[in-house]
């Protein structure tokens, strides 16, 4: 009985009646637009706020030396998660309820999540690979079955340049599944190369012509030592292990130098380089008796 009284003591607002709607803007306009303004104020002087935070955390960040890439995705983070309370909260000031919006949102969030199970996973691959930093721009990498130079890394993929210029866009899941070779994190390499001479050449000989060619080159380092050696005594050839030590970028120039070199010295001094062959022998029987 209370619940009915109560309803039919609710005066009813007929809108198409202007006296009526103009004496309700006069008794609830001031606390209408009270809301309005702090509602207002709120949301730009919060987003300020998150603008000055987000500014000091990239100074920070800068102080600490971080990767751009990861430096970008922590301020864009704390800034999206700032601008989310602060819409929250202005909503709310307006005098709407929340608490069935955060329902909704959460509900639609977990949906996305499940429909983006992929993106997700390179994405999470993508906060490791910033976080860790198991290469960087410019690197010479091996990673998720492709090889390259790292032209950029970005949350969901790892964009390579391969040495012919082709860009190849890996998954940064795909990455983070297999092993990653850096070929450039150490600054240097050894190249590793293997030459052949004949059976009847003269090791000795050999030996010294090698070290002069690897002692020519200004660009294999002192330290650590080269090292030549007679490694093997194969099917049809006595093969020698040459292994100098050079910068990164300069491990295909000095491979493809000094294989050039070693052909040339070798045909100037007289030593063969053997190659794959077979030989036949031919055997005639005499007729039977």
């Amino acid at each position: 009985m209370k619940e009915e009284a109560a309803t039919a003591a609710k005066p009813i607002i007929d809108y198409t009646n202007p006296d009526q709607v103009i004496s309700i803007i006069v008794d609830h306009g001031p606390d209408i637009g009270i809301q309005i303004i702090s509602a207002a104020l709120i949301f730009f002087i919060g987003r300020w706020v998150a603008k000055l935070v987000t500014n000091m955390s990239r100074k920070a960040f800068a102080k600490m030396d971080l990767e751009d890439t990861l430096e970008r995705f922590l301020c864009n983070i704390i800034y999206t998660a700032l601008m989310a309370v602060i819409v929250i909260a202005t909503i709310g000031q307006l005098g709407i309820e929340t608490t069935s919006l955060l329902a909704i949102f959460g509900a639609a969030g977990l949906a996305i999540g499940l429909s983006l199970q992929g993106s997700l996973s390179n994405f999470a691959a993508g906060v490791l690979i910033v976080a860790f930093r198991p290469y960087k721009v410019g690197d010479f990498i091996e990673a998720g079955g492709e090889s390259g130079s790292v032209h950029e890394v970005q949350i969901f993929t790892t964009i390579l340049t391969t040495p012919d210029n082709k860009k190849v866009i890996v998954p940064n899941a795909q990455v983070m599944s297999g092993t990653i070779t850096n070929y450039s994190a150490l600054g240097t390499r050894r190249v590793d190369m293997v030459f052949g001479i004949g059976y009847d050449d003269d090791i000795d000989n050999a030996y010294k012509v090698l070290k002069e060619i690897i002692e020519a080159d200004d660009r294999i380092l002192k330290d650590p030592a080269y090292g030549i050696a007679l490694n093997e005594l194969a099917d049809s050839s006595v093969n020698f292990n040459v292994r100098p030590w050079v910068n990164a970028s300069d491990y295909w120039g000095v491979y493809n130098d000094v294989t050039e070199q070693v052909k040339r010295r070798f045909d100037e001094a007289g030593i063969s380089i053997p190659y794959p062959q077979q030989d036949v022998h031919m055997y005639q029987h005499g007729e039977a008796s």
